[in-house]
């Protein structure tokens, strides 16, 4: 009979303080320090001839093809399996540090730092992954409070998060692979210290139990609407709203898995970049943010107004260079009984996600975006016809949007 095997750690990969954060525009100066610890998570199902598929979870705002590759390679290493068996994923906090990556937009100009991103994947390549048996299930459960639409309250979002459950034979929970999707920006522009955001804190809120968090198409998803402040309280609390959620789920019984090994099928979607406006356009929609935003506040309105500010600008860096004509994508879909997760190398809006959903032929399908890889936004008809920050910096227009969703359903359903 096959037994299903999990290695799975958590190892804290926390930079030390003076390189610079990512995620905001508006931040004025280097980490000063730590709010929470960061951490490379790896949840690992294999059978005793079946390498199965690794999942490398990581607090950082994206991650890019180099460090995608870097970080594949050291996970094969340290589990002796081949690197096209490993998933990369960004937990997209914006309190991680640019360095690991590098820049991902023209939006905020970084560099990569060997100083930061060789202890990481030294750190991956380095950890211990012992193996032992688990019982694989799966439930799903809602969750309010933690984030909604951030462009309009009633907006789409799946409020769902979905828990892979990993339990000794005798009953112990072992780990836990949870998804959901909302933007991890409860810490804004001002500050300065290395955080994970609320996807850390209900990661702590569920401990000793070994959780990799995966970010579902949470592009136009955030706490905008939710959060009653900024800083480490109100961290704890939203990370905690859905920490309690996941507990109540894993009391009530699962969806029994089979004991074989997920497996992982990958393709390539070409989408050609759109044409950028005009410089003089451009230029005219920035002095129409620029009147429009507001300054020193923090109520939805006033955020709506300077990210599309943001937009604006960043959609004029982007007429400044040379952007390429198209984008190879990678994408993967990892099976595992009833559940499939599709994986994007985007921020897929959350009508997208639900699209993909609604084509999929599994009865469980989850969408995971920041996978493998960074290439921005992907936004709705909704969102490009407002021009909203999202749309302002995306490279893509309707039509490769469509591309892409067709031909990922095709591969997802292949």
């Amino acid at each position: 009979m096959t037994e299903l095997m999990l290695a799975a750690t958590s190892l804290d990969v926390t930079p030390p303080p003076g390189h610079h954060l990512d995620g905001y525009a508006a931040r004025t100066g280097p980490a000063t320090g730590t709010a929470d610890p960061l951490h490379a998570t790896i949840i690992w199902l294999s059978t005793a001839d079946d390498p199965g598929v690794l999942w490398l979870t990581l607090d950082a705002i994206a991650v890019g093809a180099e460090l995608t590759a870097e970080l594949s390679a050291a996970a094969s290493q340290a589990a002796g399996i081949p690197a096209e068996h490993v998933v990369v994923s960004a937990s997209h906090t914006h309190s991680g540090p640019s360095g690991w990556t590098g820049q991902i937009h023209p939006v905020i100009p970084a560099e990569r730092e060997a100083e930061l991103y060789e202890p990481l994947t030294a750190a991956v390549a380095n950890a211990v992954l012992d193996r032992r048996a688990v019982v694989a299930s799966w439930r799903s459960v809602e969750v309010t409070g933690v984030g909604t639409n951030r462009h309009r309250q009633d907006g789409p979002h799946d409020n769902t998060a979905g828990v892979l459950a990993l339990h000794s034979p005798a009953g112990a929970l072992e780990a836990v692979l949870l998804d959901f999707a909302c933007h991890p920006t409860t810490y804004g522009p001002e500050n300065l210290l290395w955080s994970a955001d609320w996807p850390g804190a209900a990661r702590a809120a569920l401990r000793p139990t070994v959780v990799g968090y995966l970010q579902g198409a949470a592009g136009d998803v955030s706490p905008r609407f939710t959060r009653q402040g900024r800083g480490a309280a109100e961290v704890t609390r939203l990370g905690e709203l859905l920490a309690t959620r996941v507990k109540e789920a894993l009391a009530e019984p699962g969806l029994a898995l089979p004991s074989a090994a997920p497996s992982i099928r990958r393709t390539t979607v070409r989408l050609p970049v759109r044409s950028l406006p005009p410089a003089d356009d451009t230029a005219a929609i920035v002095r129409t943010a620029e009147s429009a935003a507001r300054s020193g506040m923090d109520d939805p309105s006033a955020r709506m107004a300077q990210t599309r500010l943001d937009g604006a600008r960043g959609q004029a860096l982007m007429t400044a260079v040379a952007l390429p004509a198209e984008l190879e994508l990678p994408v993967s879909v990892v099976t595992m009984g009833d559940v499939c997760w599709i994986n994007l190398p985007v921020e897929l809006f959350a009508l997208h996600g639900a699209t993909l959903q609604e084509k999929s032929s599994h009865p469980i399908t989850r969408v995971v975006g920041y996978t493998d890889g960074y290439f921005g936004y992907v936004v709705d008809p909704a969102a490009a016809e407002a021009g909203v920050y999202e749309a302002l910096i995306t490279y893509f227009d309707q039509p490769a949007t469509s591309q892409l969703l067709t031909e990922t359903a095709a591969f997802v359903n292949a």
